[in-house]
């Protein structure tokens, strides 16, 4: 009995010198806003303030929300501050949305961004086969670039994706995902309409037009010129099932450009 006790005091000694004595109920250690080994600021220091420094790294984490909610607003901050820091920015671009110039005029490095484009009807019609082999082809790209490793942000942006094709992905998919990002310094993000996936540490950002369910009545015009749009977040924590109870306000800015 004392020899088997001593072998597991060797043991967990050993695992506790390498770290791995931790399990998914171990709580963990709080997060330092300031430590960007542990999360990713987004660049927007209320967001950041409430995610406890910004977007964890090493787990899928998302950013949900309508059409018109202010999810391309927040992914090119992110993409900004990211390249800032002098991090590779990779977007898989599922429905091959992103508007380059919009890109840069909001502060993104393009030189630092691998833009990985698709394709996808949004009103699929006759071509369900064809958008479901397109959503694989955008996971697999992005199963490809979290394997590659070197990319301090990597996003799946599936925002305006057919319901029916992401509702066929098998669940596996996000667990084979986040076991792949699993260590890495990488924060990886999925975007769209709807929950998805969320690890056992990730989060969700779910974004709305502030105040009311109509999106005119949250736009914001300077004389007659779009200016922006007011909206809200709230956080959801997938580890301690944990929804703010409280909207976190936000703003867009229209970056004019030319």
């Amino acid at each position: 009995m004392l020899a088997a006790r001593a072998d597991r005091n060797t043991l967990v000694t050993a695992l506790r010198e390498r770290r791995l004595d931790q399990t998914l109920t171990t709580a963990l250690p709080t997060l330092d806003p300031r430590d960007e080994q542990a999360v990713g600021p987004t660049g927007l220091a209320a967001l950041d303030s409430r995610l406890g420094g910004g977007l964890p790294r090493g787990h899928l984490s998302e950013v949900i929300g309508p059409r018109s909610s202010g999810r391309t607003s927040l992914l090119l901050q992110a993409m900004a501050a990211a390249t800032a820091r002098g991090e590779l920015v990779a977007l898989v671009d599922a429905l091959d949305m992103l508007d380059a110039a919009s890109a840069a005029a909001a502060g993104v490095d393009l030189t630092r961004l691998l833009w990985v484009r698709g394709h996808v009807v949004i009103n699929p019609g006759l071509c369900r086969d064809l958008n479901q082999r397109a959503m694989e082809q955008a996971v697999k790209a992005l199963g490809l670039v979290l394997q590659a490793g070197n990319f301090g942000l990597v996003i799946l942006d599936l925002g305006e994706a057919p319901h029916e094709a992401l509702r066929r992905l098998p669940f596996t998919t996000w667990l084979r995902l986040q076991r792949m990002v699993e260590g890495r310094q990488t924060v990886c993000v999925l975007v769209g309409n709807e929950p998805m996936s969320r690890s056992a540490a990730g989060l969700s950002i779910k974004l709305q037009p502030s105040a009311t369910a109509d999106v005119n009545a949250a736009a914001r015009f300077h004389g007659p010129l779009f200016d922006g749009l007011n909206l809200e977040a709230r956080v959801a924590r997938a580890r301690v099932q944990l929804t703010d109870t409280t909207a976190l306000p936000l703003a867009t800015k229209v970056a004019r450009h030319v």
